[in-house]
């Protein structure tokens, strides 16, 4: 059974802005869209490069290197040329950090 993590002060993930870290052996890529923490796979699921430098918009981010981009809430893939979702993990704030289960 997986358990909460400590991944970051709420500081350093601010509004429009992500970070990624290694829990475990899992890259996870938090992310502050429109007001709202996600915390999701930084591998992207058609090329397994890191989603970190993506452009992240209207609480979506964008693969860098082919444009495959995915819903942060579900993990969706929404456009070619991913055709499968992306982890996403559940997320906390405990005194003003960051937590996250994989």
């Amino acid at each position: 059974m997986s358990e909460f993590t400590r991944f970051c002060p709420v500081a350093d993930v601010p509004p429009e802005g992500k970070k990624a870290a290694k829990i475990n052996d899992t890259w996870v890529l938090v992310c502050n869209s429109k007001g709202r923490l996600y915390a999701v796979s930084n591998i992207c699921s058609h090329a397994t490069r890191p989603l970190l430098m993506g452009r992240m918009r209207n609480c979506a981010i964008t693969c860098p290197v082919h444009g495959a981009k995915f819903n942060l809430e579900t993990g969706e893939a929404l456009n070619l040329p991913a055709t499968k979702p992306i982890p996403t993990y559940e997320i906390r704030v405990v005194d003003d950090w960051i937590e996250v289960k994989v």
